[in-house]
């Protein structure tokens, strides 16, 4: 059992996806690696569902759709399903349901604050961020207004640290700003 974890593929938009072919990923691990993914998860900014993206997007799923393993993805800052309530909502065995965005190959979101279990690891699933991009530009705006924590999301998550606060992994698209500029600092 394996699980591949990738980051910011961005719908493909500088070619990322050529990363994680069923052809590269074989090429990289050898087929004895590849046959042990069970999931591959996106530590945000998966960019699924651009609006006038369609056509890419059926471009990148018939790529994907080579692999044998679901996608799962957390919710990063480049997000266009945030604020979309047509969204399923699918129970697929893992702990919380996820949001089903396309089925083969099988794509979902997975949802901040809940804890997973997949493949025997006991998840907890962060996500969202701030846009640097446009705060670069505009300080203060954001892609999306739900690209961050609401209030009512934080509160539910800091409830749930009270009952469940041993995990496996935690996964998200960005650490805490304060943790990030002391990385960023000691690299630079």
């Amino acid at each position: 059992m394996s699980i591949l974890l990738s980051g910011d593929l961005h719908a493909n938009s500088a070619g990322e996806i050529s990363q994680i072919t069923k052809r590269n990923l074989k090429k990289r691990y050898r087929s004895e690696k590849y046959s042990r993914i069970n999931y591959h998860i996106i530590l945000g900014d998966g960019g699924f569902m651009w609006t006038g993206n369609y056509i890419k997007d059926i471009q990148n799923y018939e790529i994907l759709r080579k692999r044998k393993f679901p996608i799962l993805c957390v919710l990063g800052n480049h997000e266009p399903i945030y604020g979309m309530t047509n969204l399923s909502e699918v129970d697929i065995g893992i702990g919380e349901k996820v949001y089903q965005i396309y089925d083969n190959p099988f794509v979902a979101y997975l949802k901040r604050g809940k804890i997973y279990h997949i493949d025997g690891f006991k998840f907890l699933v962060l996500g969202g961020a701030f846009s640097i991009d446009i705060g670069r530009r505009t300080p203060g705006l954001s892609w999306w207004k739900e690209e961050y924590w609401s209030e009512e999301e934080k509160k539910a998550l800091f409830k749930l640290l009270k009952k469940e606060n041993e995990f496996d992994c935690v996964l998200s698209h960005t650490g805490p700003d304060s943790i990030n500029k002391i990385i960023l600092n000691s690299i630079f």
